[in-house]
């Protein structure tokens, strides 16, 4: 049966913005080619760097995937009719469906010889699958004290090629809000940063990115996604020789109610800025933040943080 709108109803949902935009199939050429434009004279150059090749392996699986199961479609079916997230990472990163994503970027990366880099990924590929899930759960949870820190890039590069692979790869996903702001809908990741758009109809909307997946998700702006409240919220930057701080293509939502702050990405001020290499390049700003007693909720999977 049809369902009639009226006037009111049809204009609402004209103005509406979308909900949700999935990752391009490029995703990570496009984060590649970003990290080695901003290595260059970058104090952290060899970690952008190396990050970047990374994230060429990645495309090249997201292309060439591995033979590998997706998820039951079942399960996804169940979750979607009960409005909770499909790919829920809580628990399918217990599963083996992962594994062969990891098995394949560890085939395809090649790392430096006689390095810490080499090491972590002699380690990776000796390791059993059960382990492999044991420190996969942790990375996924935010545990970073149960896994080693060098292992992380690598975990997080599989399980990030994992995810956005079976992202594209499903057709009809209709995806719900999750329980908080910054809870990614399709698999229940938190945020890694949000961006600012700047074309057309989409100009000057928030889309929240998902640290997992790579999802995006329209949350409305001057609202903390962590306490949901708008009062207080200052907009931290660092003022260089090419922006002012009110106009830096990158900045801080911070706020004084919950003592967090999530980064912001404004592409009217940079077009070709993208998430992940956006806030790898800018750990000085988490620095200072930290310095000043603020907390960064939103993880990276490919950088380990200090709370060990």
């Amino acid at each position: 049966m049809a369902t009639i709108l009226e006037p009111g109803q049809i204009e609402a949902a004209a103005s509406s913005p979308p909900f949700l935009h999935l990752p391009p199939n490029n995703l990570f050429t496009l984060r590649a080619l970003r990290l080695e434009r901003l290595a260059d004279g970058h104090p952290m150059a060899d970690f952008l760097r190396l990050v970047a090749g990374l994230c060429h392996a990645q495309q090249h699986l997201m292309d060439n995937p591995p033979v590998a199961a997706m998820p039951d479609p079942e399960r996804l079916r169940l979750c979607q009719q009960h409005g909770l997230p499909p790919f829920a990472a809580d628990s399918l990163v217990r599963e083996n469906v992962w594994l062969p994503f990891l098995e394949a970027l560890l085939q395809r990366y090649q790392p430096p010889p006689h390095s810490a880099v080499e090491n972590a990924v002699a380690t990776l590929r000796g390791a059993n699958p059960g382990l492999l899930k044991a420190w996969a759960i942790a990375l996924v949870s935010g545990q970073y004290s149960m896994l080693p820190v060098a292992l992380v890039p690598f975990l997080g590069a599989a399980l990030q090629v994992a995810w956005s692979h079976w992202l594209l790869r499903t057709p009809n996903l209709e995806l719900t809000r999750g329980d908080s702001l910054s809870q990614c809908p399709a698999c229940g990741s938190p945020a890694m940063a949000g961006v600012i758009r700047h074309r057309g109809k989409y100009n000057g909307l928030r889309y929240l990115v998902c640290s997992l997946c790579a999802c995006e998700w329209h949350v409305v702006r001057v609202k903390c996604v962590y306490c949901e409240q708008s009062k207080g919220l200052e907009y931290v930057s660092f003022e260089d020789d090419r922006h002012a701080a009110n106009q830096a293509p990158l900045r801080a939502e911070v706020c004084p109610g919950c003592n967090s702050y999530l980064k912001l990405i404004y592409l009217e001020n940079d077009a070709e800025a993208e998430a992940l290499s956006a806030d790898l390049s800018s750990l000085m700003l988490d620095m200072r933040l930290e310095q000043e007693g603020y907390q960064r909720p939103a993880p990276n999977l490919l950088l380990a943080t200090d709370e060990r």
